[in-house]
């Protein structure tokens, strides 16, 4: 990831998410994980709906894998999306080839990350969504929302 490790930006909207999430997108390269921590409702998929737009997509195809585990996008580069707030364990992730996703040549976004963590390369970087009201989310690269 061009973009430096440590970096944050403050939401007023659900559009300012998605403009942020562009930003974020200009910078990811092939190979990059963003490993995405915040609460339910939060805004987790709402920047990955603006780093799909990033790359050339419509946010409007994105919506989260709650129940698919992953959805795949392909755009300047291909995306793969997963959500595992219910994965119970990591080996239903590694029966579908997850190492394929993590170490291919799209960019992975990984929402709970956490299951995963024992898994997840070194260079996956980390972005960590606060409520700080009901409409403002503070939004920390490079924390690891732990």
């Amino acid at each position: 990831m061009k973009m430096m490790t440590k970096r944050e930006f403050y939401s007023g909207s659900p559009e300012e998410t998605l403009t942020i999430g562009e930003f974020i997108a200009g910078s990811l390269e092939p190979g990059d994980i963003l490993c995405l921590h915040g609460d339910l409702g939060a805004g987790k998929t709402q920047l990955v709906k603006g780093i799909s737009r990033g790359l050339g997509l419509s946010e409007h195809l994105v919506n989260s894998p709650t129940f698919t585990l992953i959805h795949e996008y392909h755009g300047q580069l291909p995306l793969y999306h997963f959500d595992l707030y219910r994965l119970k364990n990591v080996s239903e992730l590694r029966e579908i080839g997850v190492e394929d996703y993590l170490y291919g040549k799209g960019v992975c976004i990984v929402e709970w990350p956490e299951i995963l963590e024992n898994d997840l390369p070194a260079n996956a970087v980390h972005v960590t969504i606060k409520k700080i009201d009901a409409s403002t989310r503070k939004l920390s690269i490079g924390d690891s929302g732990r």
